[in-house]
């Protein structure tokens, strides 16, 4: 007879080594160059809110709420079971926990309603550690922060919504907006013809009798967040291009007109619904002077911008903590990655263009407050670093966020993992707010029509003049360059100028071992083509307990 062979447990064949713990629960706002930046530019009131939201936001709950919006995106229903146009986009229940948090704590319009000094550095903060949870969402309390300065350029409205804009009461549902706790606004300014050439614009506005109010003809091509209760829209109105307040429910009850003809299937940032919405006989409010649209807006691109570098620089950090979540509990060749030369150049790496991207964050964040405040010198300092910061640190977030998803190797390329959604996320912060070429171009449009604004910058990097000879000759160089400066030459000139202001901050405020690395590789040229190549000499393990803490 032959022996019946041993039966196994049954998970002999699956016991599981060397993978990594999950990372949650895990505190996002454990991060010494946020909390730093946070004290330096005037928002230190603000710590404790913003370490119980790291807290919350690295939490199990929080992070499965990203996921989940995710996974189940978002669902168009233009028509009820009765055959009625509703226009309605379905979210799960995922999303909705999201906004309700972020609203609650401020990240929306609220810092326009606080008059303490650092308001807005400290809704930056606030956005810096819950985006940790998932980017989507990130887009409504954006424009719904950008639109209340804009709006205030007709005070009339203003008067009106604001309080609501800035309400920390998140309320879905459309509804008469002046009978809700709580509004969003959202905005449609390109369309399918032009993009970010919105003077070519061919929606019309048409006036009415009522002073003030119009009917709009016309078909936006992004939309994003179609569910907020209001959205500012650009129009051709008969003296030219103009800014309107669009309700989707009007006074009386009833829907506006606002089709959505379909719902953009996007490479990432897919729990957020972007649309194409059809106007027909719209009812729209004038929002400042007639053919005025563009300088209306301008305070609201100012504002979605400087939320493009702070999305950049989270998913920086939040992809940079999971690569190092990963090397300190992965063992290859008998170490640990984390105690391998090369993983720890990788990470240092990493972490310098992570410190750089959020110390620079902040910086503008500081600027945008003071210059609320009257500060005519951040006023123009903030016009041409915002452009500035857009162009390149959005431009880094891609290429970071695939470095960081190689830590983990085959492990980061399955879906489980998170951090293909975080790579897929990274290239739209550079296309949305204006592409590279636009903010170059901006850049160089501030050069030559503020003065003040080119005497500004060179203001803040001479803050650090003597402290780095390789940030005191690029200075210089910049100086000369800038002159020459054309738009073949642009996206060099502005890189330049954002490695410039970097290096600035970072000499003044960060350790030297980071400042040094910094100035040397991204300034000095002693680096190669790829994260990793920090030179030999590097204090690489002061830059990943900084940026890594236990």
């Amino acid at each position: 007879m032959v022996p019946m062979p041993e039966q196994s447990p049954p998970s002999a064949t699956h016991d599981v080594t060397n993978q990594p713990p999950p990372l949650a629960p895990y505190d996002a706002s454990a991060d010494a160059a946020l909390l730093e930046g946070l004290r330096r530019e005037g928002a230190g009131w603000a710590e404790e809110d913003v370490r119980l939201l790291g807290l919350r936001a690295g939490g199990a709950e929080a992070q499965e709420w990203g996921e989940l919006a995710n996974r189940h995106e978002p669902e168009l229903r233009t028509h009820d079971r009765y055959g009625n146009r509703v226009d309605e986009v379905e979210f799960h229940p995922s999303w909705h926990h999201l906004m309700r948090t972020a609203v609650a704590e401020g990240l929306a319009g609220t810092p326009w309603a606080e008059d303490r000094p650092g308001a807005h550095v400290a809704r930056t903060a606030g956005g810096l550690v819950w985006g940790h949870t998932e980017a989507g969402h990130g887009c409504p309390t954006s424009m719904t922060y950008a639109a209340v300065p804009a709006l205030r350029a007709q005070p009339d409205l203003a008067k009106v919504y604001e309080p609501l804009l800035s309400s920390r009461e998140y309320e879905p549902g459309l509804r008469v907006p002046t009978e809700k706790r709580g509004l969003l606004a959202g905005m449609g300014m390109t369309e399918k013809q032009g993009g970010s050439d919105v003077r070519t614009n061919t929606t019309v506005a048409t006036p009415t009798d009522e002073p003030g109010v119009y009917t709009l003809r016309g078909h936006k091509w992004f939309t994003s967040a179609p569910m907020c209760d209001v959205f500012l829209v650009l129009a051709q109105a008969p003296d030219g291009l103009s800014c309107f307040l669009v309700p989707r429910v009007l006074p009386d009850g009833t829907r506006n007109t606002f089709r959505i003809q379909r719902l953009k299937d996007k490479l990432g940032n897919r729990s957020n619904a972007s649309s194409e919405p059809e106007f027909d006989r719209t009812v729209a409010w004038l929002v400042g002077p007639e053919g005025r649209g563009v300088k209306t807006i301008i305070e609201m691109v100012n504002c979605t911008r400087l939320d493009c570098v702070m999305s950049s620089a989270t998913l920086m950090r939040k992809t940079l903590v999971e690569a190092g979540h990963h090397a300190r509990h992965r063992s290859a060749f008998g170490t640990r990655l984390l105690d391998q030369p090369l993983m720890r150049n990788v990470l240092a790496d990493l972490a310098l263009e992570s410190e750089a991207a959020t110390t620079l964050t902040l910086r503008l964040a500081g600027a945008a407050d003071r210059a609320v405040r009257g500060d005519e010198g951040e006023r123009a300092f903030r016009r041409i670093a915002t452009a500035v910061g857009k162009y390149w640190v959005t431009k880094r977030g891609p290429a970071f966020t695939a470095e960081a998803l190689e830590c983990l190797g085959g492990n980061g390329y399955v879906e489980d993992s998170g951090m293909p959604r975080h790579y897929r996320e990274a290239p739209l912060l550079s296309i949305w707010e204006g592409s590279g070429n636009v903010n170059a171009l901006d850049v160089l449009r501030a050069l030559g029509r503020s003065p003040e604004s080119t005497e500004s910058f060179f203001a803040e990097l001479s803050l650090a003049r003597g402290a780095n000879t390789h940030l005191d000759a690029t200075v210089t160089s910049l100086k000369r360059q800038l002159a020459e400066a054309d738009q073949v030459s642009a996206r060099r000139v502005v890189e330049r100028m954002a490695l410039a202001l970097q290096a600035s901050l970072l000499v003044r405020h960060a350790p030297p071992a980071v400042a040094d690395a910094f100035c040397a590789t991204r300034l000095g040229g002693d680096w190669g083509h790829s994260f990793g190549t920090l030179p030999s000499g590097t204090d690489l393990s002061a830059i990943v307990d900084r940026a890594l803490p236990v």
